[in-house]
């Protein structure tokens, strides 16, 4: 028997006039073949993230048990549901963000080393140096076939220059991602602008914007492509496209409500499109990421969830004083549990997240089983501002190359690029020389024969 159904390209689009939206990965687009009629599922492709929290963390409350069977801690008891899908790591240390000569200035290279393991030039200046980031590494070859390479996104606004610590340009505290040692990429923190670069297709940025103040969807200019693809394509494949473009829509319609606020704002106006609350902030962010995932627009993101040095306050978690501030302790207990109810509460959010890759169809599994997320901050004990025992997890099924539920501890000092290194593996990213300080991959992450 002959297999003759219409199969559509991966790349398919939906197009309209000025608007063009990625499809997910739909049953349609597996090859048919000739034989017993079966369809060989398509080969899922494998996506990478990177979490950053800033400020350190209350390790007490963060550190698991020293069992190798992971028993989540106070901190990270929110994630109980993607146990078997966690590796919690301690020990590792990013060596080249202490001093080495260079004074003070331990968020700014906390921030700069995290994904390089290259010790930042001190400069106030624009010349700058650090090191290519292993985003940027994924990037380069993960991204060879998506419509954008990578996405960076941020929470706080990036406009700081000059000399924000000690001698370093507030450029290495604005972003963690580095296309190469000299050009550091802006984090984008206006989720209408992430639309817009996800979704937008053709004009200026100002002939987009007065596109969407039309007061109408995207998804409206594409009607006539979408009626089309429904008719061709299967019951299955017409659910998941209806609970995709809800999904589209349901982000624009949030973003438009952000924009529609009439409340009084300060003399600087805020950003066209950036919600009042943090938690709707963040949220808003990484369901914009679930979304290019999902359409296989970019396979690569990072995300500050705050920025080093940050005042914010948390008021919605009952926390009016600054997060800075409570991370310099000096080991008060009620400052200390504040820091652990903020490091709990970024959890949460960060849970949100994964619901939605665990809940998104992807191939012969979900998003999160397909994809592989680190997770943390490049400061340990805030108090101190140290760059070893660092707080970090890996989470997602890695496409079956990770197998979860423990807790690997290694001896102080190994460097934190090992598991760059190892995450990068496990997405078939080959490396040249290495990356930064590294010494090899961590053993027990090495490609899993034992999984």
């Amino acid at each position: 028997m002959i297999v003759t159904r219409k199969t559509l390209p991966r790349r398919t689009f939906l197009r309209g006039v000025g608007a063009a939206l990625a499809l997910p990965m739909l049953d349609a687009m597996t090859p048919a073949l000739s034989g017993i009629g079966a369809v060989r599922a398509a080969e899922p492709v494998r996506r990478l993230g990177w979490v950053y929290l800033p400020n350190g963390m209350a390790m007490e409350s963060w550190t698991p048990p020293p069992a190798t069977a992971l028993e989540l801690s106070p901190t990270l008891s929110p994630l109980s549901e993607y146990r078997d899908r966690m590796v919690v790591l301690s020990g590792l240390a990013q060596g080249q963000a202490e001093a080495l000569g260079d004074g003070n200035g331990e968020h700014t290279r906390a921030t700069a080393t995290w994904l390089n393991g290259v010790h930042p030039k001190e400069t106030e200046g624009a010349d700058v140096r650090a090191g290519m980031t292993a985003d940027q590494i994924a990037a380069a070859q993960l991204g060879r076939t998506t419509p954008l390479p990578s996405l960076e996104l941020a929470i706080d606004r990036d406009f700081l220059v000059g000399n924000c610590e000690n001698g370093y340009s507030c450029i290495y505290m604005n972003t963690i991602a580095w296309r190469d040692p000299t050009t550091p990429l802006p984090m984008e923190n206006n989720p209408r602008v992430v639309f817009e670069r996800l979704f937008g297709e053709g004009g200026s940025t100002a002939e987009r914007h007065a596109q969407f103040r039309k007061d109408r969807s995207i998804l409206d200019a594409i009607t006539d492509d979408l009626a089309r693809l429904r008719r061709e394509v299967g019951a299955g494949d017409r659910a998941r496209v209806t609970q995709y473009l809800d999904a589209v829509r349901a982000i624009e319609r949030r973003i438009q409500l952000s924009e529609q606020s009439d409340t009084e704002l300060p003399e600087l106006a805020r950003p066209v499109g950036i919600p009042e609350s943090y938690p709707e902030h963040v949220g808003l962010m990484f369901d914009l990421t679930a979304l290019a995932w999902q359409a296989d627009i970019t396979r690569v993101f990072t995300f500050m969830l705050g920025r080093e040095l940050n005042g914010r306050a948390y008021p919605e978690i009952g926390i009016p004083e600054s997060h800075h501030g409570i991370s310099h302790h000096r080991y008060d207990p009620l400052k200390l549990a504040q820091l652990a109810k903020i490091n709990t509460y970024h959890v949460t959010l960060f849970r949100g997240f994964l619901e939605t890759l665990a809940s998104t169809p992807d191939g012969d599994g979900s998003l999160l089983d397909h994809s592989l997320l680190l997770y943390g901050a490049s400061l340990s004990d805030s108090n101190k501002h140290l760059h070893y025992d660092l707080p970090l997890m890996m989470v997602g099924g890695g496409g079956g190359h990770l197998k979860g539920g423990r807790h690997l501890q290694y001896p102080r000092d190994t460097p934190m690029t090992n598991l760059l290194v190892s995450q990068l593996d496990k997405a078939g990213v080959r490396l040249g020389d290495g990356l930064g300080d590294s010494t090899g991959r961590l053993r027990e992450l090495a490609r899993l024969a034992d999984v």
